[in-house]
C-alpha cells in the first residue's frame, strides 16, 4: 500500500481521567498519544471522580482541557439517579449522554427502569444516548430505543449474541448503532493468562467463537471502531484490586491496518469505522485540510518505550503490526511529523463548541467552588 492518506480519525470512547486521575492520563498526554496515533478527534466518558454529571462539573473540566488539548475533544454527560435534574443542563456542553447499565469503574451505574426512562425523556432529542450494555442489558437498550425512537449508540460490544441482537434490530429498522473495540477484535479470553491484570477490562476478553462473530459483522453491522482507552499505572493494575481497564489509542490504527493487511476489511471500510461513521452518528464537525500520512507497509513490533499515554503500557507489547504514522496535519498545520509533536497545548477544540465558554469557564475560574464541590477533591 505504501504511503497512505487518511482522514483525521475519531476515537468516540476514551477516558481522560480528568478530574480526579490526572496520575494515569491528562487531557495533554492523552491528546498527544492519540495525535501520534493519526486521531484528531476524541470524546471522553464521564465515569471521572467526581463524575461528569452536572453543568458546573462540565464547564470546569471543559476549561482545563481548553487550556491542554492538542486535538478536537468532547466530553459525554454521565447518567445518575442523583443528578436527573440537571440532564438538560448538561446537554449543551456534551456531545451525548453516557448510561452505564452494567458494571463500571466508579459511582455512574444505572439498574433501575425510572431511571432509564427519565433519561429518555429529559435528555434533548437531538442528542445521542449512548450505552455500557453487556448482555441482555443491550435487549434493554433496543427496546428503550424503539420505545422512545430515538437512536441508541451501543458501546465496546464483544459477544456474538449482543452483535447479533444488534443486527437483527437494524434490520428491523431501529435506531441503533455499535462500536467494538481493537482489544475484543485481537485478543481472546486465552490471552489473560499470559495478560494477568494487564489484560482484564469491562467487558472481559471473549472466546474465539465471539471474536470470529465481531469479525463476521465488521462489514454490515458494526459503525465504529473505538479504543475504550482506560489507562491505569502499573502499580495499579499490579495491586490486590486491580482496576478494570487498558490503554488503546497508539495500537487502534496499527491493528486495524494489520486487519488490512489481512484481508479482513479494506481502506475504504477503516475509513468509514474510523472517520465517517463516527462523525455522522455523534454529529461531530468536519476538519477541513486534515489529514494524516500513513507508512502502510511499516511492520514493527509495538512496544511500550515509545508510548506517549502517561500510564506507560500496552497489552499488545511485542505485536506485529503494519503502519506508522508519518506526519498528522489538523487544519492545514503540521502538527505531528517523524515522531515529533509540533502542536501547542490549548490549540484543539472543544466539541461541541458553544458560543458562551468564554464567558461561563472565566466566571468558575473567579468563582469560589460549592461546598460539595470541594468536597469530592482531585
Amino acid at each position: 500500500m505504501a504511503d497512505l492518506i487518511l482522514p483525521g480519525l475519531v476515537d468516540v470512547h476514551t477516558h481522560l481521567r480528568v478530574p480526579g486521575g490526572e496520575h494515569k492520563e491528562d487531557f495533554a498526554t492523552g491528546t498527544a498519544a492519540a495525535l501520534a496515533s493519526g486521531i484528531t478527534a476524541i470524546l471522553a466518558m464521564p465515569n471521572t471522580s467526581p463524575p461528569l454529571t452536572t453543568p458546573q462539573r462540565m464547564q470546569e473540566t471543559r476549561k482545563v482541557a481548553a487550556e491542554q488539548i492538542y486535538i478536537d475533544v468532547g466530553l459525554f454527560a454521565g447518567a445518575s439517579p442523583e443528578y436527573l435534574d440537571d440532564l438538560a443542563a448538561c446537554a449543551p456542553y456534551a456531545v451525548a449522554l453516557k448510561i452505564y447499565l452494567n458494571d463500571t469503574f466508579g459511582p455512574l451505574r444505572v439498574d433501575d427502569l425510572p431511571t432509564l426512562e427519565a433519561c429518555f425523556q429529559r435528555w434533548p432529542a437531538g442528542k445521542l444516548i449512548a450505552m455500557h450494555a453487556e448482555g441482555q442489558s443491550v435487549a434493554v437498550g433496543i427496546g428503550l430505543a424503539a420505545a422512545y425512537d430515538r437512536p441508541v449508540h451501543f458501546c465496546h460490544i464483544s459477544r456474538r449474541e449482543e452483535i447479533e441482537l444488534i443486527a437483527a434490530a437494524k434490520g428491523r429498522g431501529l435506531p441503533v448503532t455499535c462500536e467494538v473495540t481493537p482489544h475484543h477484535l485481537f485478543l481472546t479470553e486465552d490471552d489473560v493468562s499470559q495478560l494477568g491484570p494487564l489484560g482484564d477490562m469491562r467487558p472481559t476478553l471473549a472466546n474465539k467463537q465471539d471474536v470470529e462473530a465481531l469479525w463476521a459483522h465488521i462489514d454490515d453491522t458494526i459503525d465504529c471502531i473505538a479504543t475504550d482507552h482506560a489507562p491505569h499505572t502499573l502499580a495499579e493494575k499490579n495491586s490486590a484490586k486491580p482496576p478494570p481497564g487498558v490503554p488503546g489509542l497508539e495500537s487502534s490504527l496499527p491493528l486495524m491496518l494489520t486487519a488490512v493487511h489481512q484481508g479482513r476489511l479494506d481502506i475504504e471500510r477503516l475509513v468509514d469505522l474510523m472517520v465517517t461513521n463516527p462523525r455522522d452518528i455523534f454529529d461531530l464537525p468536519d476538519q477541513s485540510d486534515t489529514m494524516v500520512e500513513v507508512d502502510a507497509d511499516a511492520s514493527y513490533r509495538i512496544s511500550a518505550d515509545i508510548l506517549r499515554t502517561k500510564c506507560g503500557w500496552t497489552p499488545f507489547a511485542g505485536q506485529a503490526v503494519y503502519g506508522r504514522v508519518k506526519r498528522v496535519i489538523l487544519r492545514g498545520i503540521v502538527v505531528y511529523e517523524e515522531g515529533q509533536l509540533l502542536a501547542s497545548p490549548g490549540s484543539g477544540r472543544l466539541l461541541p463548541p458553544t458560543s458562551n465558554d468564554s464567558q461561563q469557564l472565566m466566571i468558575i475560574g473567579n468563582d469560589s467552588k460549592s461546598s460539595e464541590e470541594t468536597s469530592y477533591g482531585t
